[in-house]
């Protein structure tokens, strides 16, 4: 799959919640190579800063060219994306990383479509491509967002650590107290969320896939910023890890190794 850097144009902005902020942003070439799970890694305007953001990609409408991102500010980087309105342009490259397995959400089955914090928005567009039966598990600390927009996907349920919203706690809390049950797992989130549904799924013997929230610098796999311990050795640096940018961020359960 090609990557392709580009100055895109900002189709739009909102502000989401509090330090939330979702850009809908022009770019052909890149929505109609994307698939759920990639990322794109998009770069400042600040030329002290070298490195790009990753930065999952939340929707991708291929008709109009468009694809999205949701994003939280967490720094100097990403506060000046907050400030693109519609007609700014943004360099970018992508799409970045492998997706989820398609294939694996197949009818007849009973999925869990989990997402944890900033690993929401990267379900939505997953959310969207599976025919069997969607369950879709959101956790957040407190302040929510996007949650409306998963309803016309699957069954919705709704984890707050504060008691806020939903269920108090996190997302397996949110499974055990409803009674859920499923044949695949797909989730993305922080990693004591995702060590936690590796230990479920392994618990249960179901099928799982995790995408790893990492921090990452080329975005390409060439400088090993971003690996993860796994059970397998990896080709490029010959020992037990995996580039998560270029080996993931999607994963097989039992390939990391937490």
């Amino acid at each position: 799959m090609a990557k392709v850097m580009e100055s895109a144009r900002v189709a739009s902005q909102d502000k989401l919640a509090d330090g939330v902020y979702s850009m809908w942003i022009e770019t052909e070439k890149i929505a109609k190579e994307a698939v759920p799970g990639q990322f794109i890694s998009l770069y400042t305007k600040d030329n002290s800063k070298l490195l790009p953001r990753p930065i999952s990609i939340c929707e991708i409408d291929r008709e109009k060219g468009l694809i999205r991102i949701v994003y939280r500010v967490l720094g100097s980087g990403t506060e000046e994306f907050s400030y693109y309105k519609e007609g700014d342009y943004a360099e970018i490259l992508g799409p970045l990383g492998n997706g989820f397995p398609l294939e694996a959400g197949s009818a007849g089955k009973r999925a869990f479509i989990i997402g944890g914090g900033i690993g929401i928005p990267p379900m939505l567009e997953l959310s969207k491509h599976f025919a069997c039966e969607k369950q879709i598990i959101l956790g957040y600390r407190d302040t929510m967002f996007l949650e409306d927009e998963f309803t016309p996907y699957g069954t919705t349920f709704v984890a707050t650590e504060d008691g806020s919203q939903g269920t108090k706690g996190n997302v397996l809390d949110a499974v055990r107290e409803h009674g859920l049950s499923a044949d695949v797992i797909f989730a993305c989130g922080p990693t004591p969320m995702l060590k936690a549904i590796k230990a479920y799924a392994m618990e249960n013997e179901i099928e799982c896939y995790l995408s790893l929230e990492e921090r990452m610098a080329c975005g390409i796999g060439a400088c090993l910023a971003c690996v993860c311990k796994s059970s397998e050795v990896d080709e490029h640096s010959k020992v037990h890890n995996k580039r998560v940018c270029k080996d993931g961020p999607v994963f097989r359960a039992e390939e990391v190794d937490f």
